[in-house]
């Protein structure tokens, strides 16, 4: 079996840099803020557990971060996603249970919301000030799907049912009855966010991030320009 033209590597090697670069430091981000997030409520665990870092191994899924995403990146495949390992909270470290699991559980997407916002400045600085750089087009490139790619994990992730992150931040205002469920049925929920992720029904998460990406850019622009 010939190995591949340089080029075709060259052109492979760019492609994983501009989409599973932001990919998973986006997804070691969201994962350290909610660990980062538990140490100020009062919770330990994500630390004593080595997951107070953005380091990937820490974080990472087999086959949620690296098989699945590079294989969409190699194989071309329409629908890029993946998930990491959900960092450990222990609820009886917390003063207020209820109350700390939501800040918890906000700061994930939180975090994806702030690096998508910083990543907004940059693209506008870099395609303002730096766009006659040999490589301008990949930087631009890789900046917009950096952008991207945590506005959907933030709008995602803030889909209010368990095991998603806007399962516990909606638990806060649910009954006890009406939360006790949605953790009884995590694995139904499940299957049903999957299938409805591969048969596209699922479309208001691109609305929503394809929003978000105008209204931070916007931003951006006003500010740098």
């Amino acid at each position: 079996m010939g190995r591949l033209p340089s080029m075709e590597l060259y052109e492979l090697a760019l492609k994983i840099t501009i989409f599973f670069v932001p990919f998973l430091f986006a997804l070691c981000f969201h994962e350290f803020a909610h660990g980062w997030m538990a140490q100020k409520r009062g919770d330990d665990t994500a630390k004593m557990m080595g997951r107070l870092n953005l380091n990937p191994h820490s974080h990472a899924d087999v086959i949620g971060t690296y098989v699945l995403p590079l294989a969409a990146i190699i194989l071309n495949w329409g629908m890029f996603f993946g998930w990491g390992k959900p960092v450990p909270v222990n609820e009886r470290n917390l003063k207020n249970p209820k109350v700390d699991m939501f800040w918890i559980a906000l700061a994930g997407p939180l975090s994806n919301i702030l690096l998508a916002l910083i990543g907004a400045f940059v693209l506008v600085a870099f395609n303002y000030y730096g766009n006659q750089v040999k490589l301008a087009p990949y930087i631009i490139e890789f900046f917009k799907f950096f952008i991207q790619i945590n506005a959907v994990l933030a709008v995602f992730n803030l889909i209010p049912v368990h095991p998603l992150d806007g399962g516990k931040v909606i638990a806060r205002f649910l009954s006890p009855n009406a939360n006790r469920w949605m953790e009884e049925n995590q694995m139904v929920l499940s299957m049903i966010l999957m299938v409805a992720i591969l048969t596209g029904m699922m479309p208001f998460i691109g609305y929503f991030a394809k929003f978000m990406y105008g209204f931070f850019i916007s931003i951006a622009q006003m500010v740098i320009i």
